[in-house]
């Protein structure tokens, strides 16, 4: 029997942070050596020398460990987001975490290697080449865009059946021709992460699943208007090709 009044607004408010916070606690456990290299290079070094040494183990651990565990995380927000609220979080979970592991961690080694690559460029034009200097911004603005592409990448994963080269290509694609949707990813997630920061015990159980939940969001508006224009154009198209037959049946 479905409750309803308070006591069953109370009881949907109970499910939904019951489902963020095991998912959530679910994706921090799947990325436990990420995330202890993550927060010993944040919080626990001592100089720069040791900030970066920390971020390059993080970044070698990253494909095998944050990838697969944030497809998983993104297969249980595309449940919800498409109406199956009730699907189980542990199997859905860890069946993400399985089907998408070896595209997950192929796709997590391109996005590190571009990173790095980006990163000691940036470093190359603003350190040693003093006369190139303007030109270190621009690789901070390519790194900016592949971080952006990477919650499409992740949306695009769960929800297509693609070659790794084409997720990549397509989720870039889609952060340059969609900007503002973009940019309201970018907004809100970082306004979930900056809150997160000041009240420390959503991390563990909403921080991830939250920035999930509107990303994919986000993802999904722009794949049904994707999905609308491209019926329009078969459509138009077809009756454009009614027309050719009426016309040519008109001559004879």
């Amino acid at each position: 029997m479905e409750m309803r009044g308070m006591m069953g607004g109370f009881y949907k408010i109970s499910e939904w942070i019951m489902r963020l916070s095991v998912t959530n606690i679910l994706w921090i456990l799947c990325s436990i050596p990420f995330v202890f290299f993550l927060f010993t290079a944040l919080v626990l070094s001592q100089d720069e020398s040791q900030l970066y040494s920390t971020l390059i183990l993080g970044a070698v651990v990253a494909p095998f460990t944050f990838f697969p565990a944030t497809a998983a995380l993104y297969a249980v927000v595309r449940k919800w987001i498409m109406g199956e609220v009730d699907a189980p979080l542990l199997k859905t979970f860890f069946r993400g975490y399985k089907d998408n592991y070896v595209q997950s961690m192929f796709g997590g080694l391109l996005y590190t290697l571009l990173f790095v690559i980006m990163f000691v460029d940036y470093k190359v034009y603003l350190n040693e080449l003093n006369n190139f200097q303007l030109l270190s911004y621009v690789f901070i603005g390519l790194m900016f865009l592949l971080f952006v592409s990477m919650f499409n990448f992740f949306s695009m994963m769960v929800h297509y059946h693609m070659k790794l080269f084409q997720l990549i290509k397509n989720a870039i694609l889609i952060t340059i021709g969609r900007p503002f949707r973009s940019l309201s990813t970018v907004i809100v997630s970082g306004g979930i992460l900056f809150v997160s920061f000041q009240f420390t015990f959503l991390i563990p159980f909403f921080m991830g699943s939250l920035i999930g939940v509107v990303s994919f969001y986000n993802f999904h508006l722009i794949y049904l208007k994707l999905k609308d224009q491209q019926e329009r154009a078969e459509a138009q198209k077809q009756e454009e090709e009614e027309d050719v037959e009426i016309s040519e049946d008109v001559r004879k």
